[in-house]
């Protein structure tokens, strides 16, 4: 028996062995989650202040699944209960990874600004979990290890410490969350004032009006992003302070790891003075301890600006205004306490305890958001008192600017479109220009893309003639009801044709290539943004798949374009051949298919959709092209990219709307982010705008008009005569 008892041990000791060989690897996965995290968070940080963003709005790093999984591997160290090694690298490393949690919290509570209310309720609830797991296995590890590290205190009190700021910052996160729903409400209400005023101003639809259109929406963008809202509220101060703590425990933790600790501390422990972790938990210490300094630049910072804010009218308040709370930070809470239960109870006594539970509940957590907002609201009225001096050396200019209005009448204009919640001073100067700088800065990089192949293309005509030209009424239809068109079809279909006319290596061809390509990345985004509805979802499919094939391949319907099948003896035979197979494909379809749906031309399959196309303006071209004539490479070449030029012009006159629309978002979460693209997209057509106004547009109104087939039908151009002999109004000669 006792051999057996022997062996048993032995081989339990030998498996522990193996396990405990694996340690350093699970500590560098450790070390690399954090790493991860600290990476997202510099990468928050550096685009921030390049764009002079001071607040730092949370992109990279914020709260989501994603992000609470890699906390949860960071705190591998703090939650786990089966180690019982209490070595001194163990210890700081539990504190280090509480404090890394803290200031992860810290970073990323703004982040809740663009979350609906449902996910703010179960991310926060996931936060919890995670939160309380972490505090439950941190209480039990100490009280259980309490025997082995009761006199040492200068461990258990930085851990219990941490332990408190990291459920503090839980209770911030829920504090920020009641708020947001009546903040947004207000902010909307608001944007909504201020839109009618901005889309009631005529554009003459020079680019300077529609940059002055875009820059005004930009800042009402900015300035109502629930995240830049959150930043610059009381709470920031708190948040800055409580990060100063614990970058300050960090250092000590710090230090304290750098040192050898003394033979006279270790006579507290039990065990030898190493971890299981070996040199992983050294790997853990660095990078954790980077982190916190990373993650404590977006807090102070964004303390940073909510004192320059505050700093400018503070000669304005008094330590009473600072006593008042704003309605927003408890509405919630009221509106919870006033309703009545969520739920049935059929007994009136004990109805009444429920409701007089739950409104001692409700009550005292309106009281807790109140003193928790007040505290703020102090701490950053005696911040704005002390730093007065510092501004008024240094950033004398943002503070004049602040409280009396930009000496720029252009500055002081666009300072009016700052919205602002309830009980908000105006923001200084400096913040509204460094806003108005990032609208040029990115109208710039838009600048620095713009399409010149296009605008070579475009200046090639000089009507809209085309767009009428392209396809005729006297083609006989392969279905009793056509397809509808849009913009980017008949582009690519035509840009097909010439690919199949021409050699391949051919210049021209492949400059045409180019410049419809550009034409089209702006085409897109017309299309996708007029229809919003999706009406036409199919048809650009359609059009896309021709697109990619053409542009990458040199292929149309998987047939090699210069392929015998395609290219005929002369031009004409190889518009027989395109139309013959497109009409094959067309025809087949129709015959096979039985289903109701398909009757519909848009519930087609994009390749019969594209094959529709390509044999109506196959045989457009044909009906042109008078008999025993045959037109060089050249001529045609120039009489299609005529046609595409008109084409891709007469969409673009949707751009000034598509911009305006791009900026007008209804949803708060995407505004930001949309009028980002429109001002980058306004850069790179303002050359394009330009040509077009210099254009005779048709009499009819083409704001109302956006779509390919509308033009077609208001131009009420007489498709069947000849076209004229211009060569800025034919397809062929």
């Amino acid at each position: 028996m006792a051999s057996s008892s022997s062996d048993c041990s032995q081989l339990f000791e030998e498996v522990q062995n193996k396990l405990d060989s694996t340690m350093p690897w699970i500590g560098l996965y450790v070390a690399a989650a954090t790493a991860l995290c600290t990476l997202a968070m510099a990468a928050d940080a550096f685009i921030g202040l390049r764009s002079k963003r001071y607040w730092l709005p949370s992109k990279c790093f914020s709260l989501n699944a994603f992000s609470l999984t890699i906390l949860a591997v960071t705190m591998k160290l703090p939650v786990d209960l089966t180690s019982t090694d209490i070595s001194s690298m163990d210890q700081y490393a539990r504190i280090s990874s509480l404090l890394f949690m803290s200031t992860c919290m810290n970073n990323f509570i703004i982040s809740l600004g663009s979350m609906e209310n449902n996910e703010i309720v179960l991310n926060i609830a996931a936060l919890g979990v995670l939160v309380i797991t972490i505090t439950v296995n941190i209480c039990i590890h100490i009280v259980q290890m309490h025997p082995f590290t009761s006199g040492v205190f200068y461990m258990l009190l930085p851990q219990i410490a941490s332990l408190v700021i990291m459920l503090f910052f839980l209770v911030m996160s829920c504090c920020m969350s009641l708020m947001l729903p009546t903040a947004r409400r207000y902010l909307e209400l608001k944007y909504n004032e201020m839109h009618k005023l901005v889309s009631n101003r005529q554009l003459d639809g020079s680019t300077d009006e529609v940059g002055m259109l875009v820059k005004r929406y930009w800042v009402m963008a900015v300035t109502s992003d629930p995240q830049f809202v959150l930043a610059r509220s009381a709470i920031s101060s708190i948040s800055a302070l409580l990060c100063i703590l614990i970058t300050l425990l960090s250092i000590q933790v710090k230090l304290l790891t750098s040192l050898q600790l003394s033979n006279s501390t270790v006579i507290y422990y039990c065990v030898h003075n190493t971890s299981s972790y070996s040199w992983s938990i050294e790997w853990i210490l660095k990078i954790q301890f980077l982190g916190v300094f990373v993650a404590s630049i977006a807090p102070i910072s964004r303390c940073f600006t909510a004192l320059t804010i505050k700093v400018a009218q503070t000669e304005q308040k008094s330590f009473r205004d600072e006593l008042k709370v704003d309605k927003y930070w408890t509405s919630k809470l009221v509106e919870w306490r006033d309703t009545s239960l969520p739920f049935q109870v059929p007994n009136r006594l004990c109805k009444k305890l429920f409701c007089d539970l739950l409104r001692f509940v409700l009550n005292f957590c309106i009281v807790f958001q109140i003193l928790f907002v007040l505290a703020g609201k102090l701490l950053l009225f005696l911040f704005a008192i002390y730093g007065r001096g510092f501004y008024s050396v240094f950033c004398k200019n943002s503070i004049v600017g602040g409280s009396q209005g930009s000496r720029d009448g252009a500055q002081l204009d666009f300072s009016q479109y700052a919205l602002l919640i309830e009980g908000e001073p105006k923001f200084p100067g400096y913040i509204i220009k460094n806003i108005c700088n990032e609208a040029d800065r990115l109208i710039k990089k838009g600048e620095e893309n713009q399409s010149t192949n296009l605008i070579r293309l475009l200046k090639a005509s000089s009507n809209f003639n085309g767009v009428g030209l392209f396809d005729s009424n006297r083609v006989p239809s392969l279905h009793s009801q056509e397809p509808p068109n849009c913009w980017s079809l008949p582009i690519v279909t035509l840009t097909t044709i010439t690919v199949a006319l021409t050699n391949i290596a051919d210049d021209k061809a492949n400059q045409l290539l180019t410049s419809v390509r550009e034409g089209l990345s702006i085409v897109k985004i017309i299309e996708g943004t007029l229809d919003g509805n999706g009406e036409l979802e199919s048809i650009r499919k359609a059009a896309d798949v021709v697109w990619v094939g053409v542009e990458v391949y040199r292929k149309w319907d998987y047939k090699d374009l210069d392929s015998t099948s395609f290219r005929g003896a002369t031009h004409r035979e190889t518009l027989k051949n395109l139309s013959i197979v497109a009409e094959k494909i067309v025809t087949e379809f129709m015959a096979q298919t039985r289903d109701v749906l398909m009757q519909s031309p848009l519930n087609w399959p994009v390749r019969v959709i594209a094959a529709n196309s390509m044999y109506r303006i196959a045989k457009t071209i044909l009906l042109w092209m008078t008999n025993g004539e045959h037109q060089s490479d050249d001529e045609l070449l120039e009489g299609i990219s005529i046609t595409i030029s008109d084409i891709i012009a007469a969409c673009l006159t949707n751009l000034v709307q598509v911009i305006t629309l791009k900026c007008h978002i209804h949803d708060i979460r995407e505004r930001h982010e949309s009028v980002r693209r429109a001002l980058v997209l306004f850069g790179e057509s303002k050359e394009i705008i330009e040509i077009l106004r210099q254009r005779e547009v048709p009499r009819f109104d083409v704001v109302k008009v956006a779509t390919i087939d509308d033009w077609r039908a208001s131009m009420a151009l007489d498709i069947e005569s000849p076209p004229e002999s211009s060569d800025d109004a034919t397809i062929v000669g």
